[in-house]
């Protein structure tokens, strides 16, 4: 569903002299259908980079990413966010939404998004608010208003409410109590039997073990500890 072969990333500092720097180099992996591959390394190892750059938000040098039949590298900006709308989706650490909205509509966009009707995209999002512990009080109201923890549940009722056939996660149990951190590993577990591919960062050691079929360290694409 996820498969990579010899890519590379660098960047220009354009502030710098237009320095290069190698970022990654010939990363080649797969992520089969209903496996969860967690990546991992060091602070700096270019996990976070390596993650956006199969979401389609940095460009790699060279290689192939593709999701599905879809190459991200060569496809049109149009086919990416098609992409991101009916196959892939990414649950980062961070809530992004337009202000003034509910959070029930927020949650429930990704679902209106692929033409769910209204009422069945509202009920979604309610069962997933309900998962993660958000007290009904708070729905109707802009979750730019919540705590933080609250944010991050929200970002990951978002993320699972639509059944996407390929996911990206950044650390999604993080910060979270042990409650909510258990709804979240039986989500991504329920997402795996219905043959999700998945592709995660854990800090969370337990978290990895528990739903990650295999690590992938990704030191051994840096250009630096190659050599």
């Amino acid at each position: 569903m996820i498969e990579l072969n010899n890519v590379s990333k660098t960047f220009t500092l354009h502030n710098q002299g237009a320095a290069v720097i190698e970022v990654l180099n010939d990363v080649s992996f797969s992520v089969a259908p209903g496996e969860c591959v967690a990546l991992t390394g060091a602070s700096g190892a270019g996990k976070s980079t390596l993650m956006r750059m199969i979401y389609g938000n940095y460009l790699a040098r060279s290689g192939e990413i593709r999701i599905g039949d879809v190459d991200i590298v060569q496809a049109e900006p149009r086919t990416v966010i098609a992409l991101r709308r009916e196959v892939l989706g990414y649950v980062s650490q961070f809530l992004r939404v337009v202000p003034r909205v509910p959070t029930v509509d927020v949650v429930a966009e990704p679902l209106r998004a692929v033409g769910v009707s209204a009422a069945d995209a509202k009920a979604r999002a309610e069962e997933v608010l309900q998962q993660l512990n958000i007290p009904e009080h708070l729905w109707t109201l802009s979750p730019t208003t919540f705590s933080g923890g609250e944010q991050q549940r929200v970002n990951i009722a978002r993320g699972f409410a639509h059944s996407y056939p390929a996911m990206l996660l950044d650390e999604p149990t993080a910060s979270l109590d042990a409650a909510n951190r258990e709804v979240v590993l039986q989500l991504i577990e329920e997402a795996k039997a219905r043959g999700t591919a998945i592709i995660g960062i854990f800090h969370d050691e337990a978290a990895r073990a528990r739903v990650c079929d295999r690590e992938i360290d990704a030191r051994q694409f840096s250009p630096e500890v190659a050599a």
